[in-house]
């Protein structure tokens, strides 16, 4: 298990009440809440007066008095929009984009290149869906380290930028996917009516709007951090050349199925595509077991007293990348430890299985739906490392 949290999920209130990651309200006291993304805090701000205003001379706290706040903030500018966005950002000079302009968005809602149309029926509902999850995603890409810079307002050359769209013909439906350092996600993947009935149709056993975020996002990082890099060597020898005919990769992927032993070798039916697939599947597997077993250790969790029984993976399923990591130096050196990486997994096996009974005892599927191999945990290990050796 992680020893304490990358990234909170559990916190308090200035009330001594427990408020969560989404909150914007205290219900026990009535204090405003917000997210500080830098620290992972839960900042709170005394209630507005009858007027709607804030009360006058109050300013942002830190809910827990070890860690103070840093200085002032405001609201992110979408916190009263359809976007529900309960995340703050500093208020103080310097803070301001490529043309000179004060920030109004916070580090998430900032990403967003285009927004649904919210004069459509529905378009609302689905974009406070995918923001939320949005906002799950970068608060954990923050916490790992990444890169996450605006390709609007930040980082026009190596930026991301989010592109939320909903089809309005039916012959031009909007396909969710990555094309360098733009991704774009159909909205209506927030409808889980829609969702459920595509997910059937692909005999997919898992299919949420944060899965598709990891996925979508893990793309992008392959593009930033592997190609051209001196992980990409490493990489092919590990999941294949990304230079085969995606196209047709693809095409026969839908035509003939999954090859019928992929549960040896890929994380999932989708990763045994192609290449650039095997590895967004491989990073949005590493972020849920990152965020499974982040969550857990936020509301102290102890599945050390577990009794499952299972066959612990061992340094046979460990992929070694200790020349690369050396020439990176610092931090990377840490993440040669093959030790840290198999508790890690370990750990996640065992909470991933109790999550999947806990469901099934509600009558639902299970959280976790795969199994993995000793060559997809190889490749998980590939991934870990190359995120352990972000500076």
């Amino acid at each position: 298990m992680l020893d304490k949290p990358i990234v909170k999920r559990s916190f308090r209130c200035q009330c001594g009440r427990p408020v969560f990651f989404r909150n914007s309200r205290c219900n026990a006291c009535g204090w405003q809440l917000g997210y500080d993304p830098e620290t992972s805090q839960m900042l709170a701000h005394p209630p507005v007066n009858d007027s709607g205003t804030p009360t006058p001379d109050a300013t942002w706290q830190a809910t827990e008095s070890s860690r103070p706040t840093r200085g002032t903030y405001k609201r992110c500018a979408n916190a009263n929009s359809a976007a529900g966005c309960n995340w703050l950002l500093e208020d103080k000079p310097g803070k301001q984009d490529i043309n000179g302009a004060p920030f109004t968005l916070c580090r998430s809602c900032r990403l967003n290149r285009t927004i649904p149309d919210l004069t459509l029926r529905d378009n609302g509902i689905w974009w406070g869906r995918v923001e939320l999850a949005k906002r799950r995603l970068v608060s954990s890409l923050i916490a790992l380290n990444l890169p996450v810079r605006s390709r609007l307002s930040e980082d026009t050359q190596t930026g991301m930028a989010f592109d939320l769209l909903r089809s309005t013909q039916p012959s031009q439906p909007v396909m969710t996917g990555h094309e360098d350092g733009i991704i774009t996600l159909n909205v209506e993947e927030a409808d889980d009516a829609r969702r459920e009935s595509l997910r059937a149709e692909f005999k997919e056993p898992y299919r949420t709007l944060l899965g598709h975020l990891r996925h979508e996002v893990g793309h992008y990082y392959w593009q930033r951090l592997v190609e051209n890099q001196v992980w990409h060597r490493p990489f092919r020898d590990l999941f294949g050349d990304e230079r085969r005919d995606y196209a047709q990769a693809l095409q026969q992927h839908y035509a003939q199925g999954p090859q019928a032993n992929w549960g040896e070798y890929y994380v999932s039916a989708y990763a045994s595509v192609h290449p650039w697939e095997d590895w967004a599947e491989t990073w949005a597997h590493y972020l849920h077991l990152v965020d499974m077993l982040n969550t857990a250790s936020s509301f102290h969790l102890d599945i050390t007293h577990l009794s499952l029984a299972y066959d612990p993976f061992t340094k046979t399923a460990l992929y070694p990348l200790k020349d690369v990591l050396h020439r990176r130096g610092g931090m990377a050196r840490a993440a040669t430890d093959g030790r840290v990486f198999l508790s890690f997994i370990n750990d996640g096996v065992q909470l991933t299985a109790v999550l999947n009974e806990m469901s099934r005892s509600m009558g639902l599927p299970d959280s976790y739906p795969f199994v993995l191999s000793i060559s997809a945990v190889r490749k998980l290990h590939f991934v870990h490392q190359l995120i352990s050796a972000m500076e």
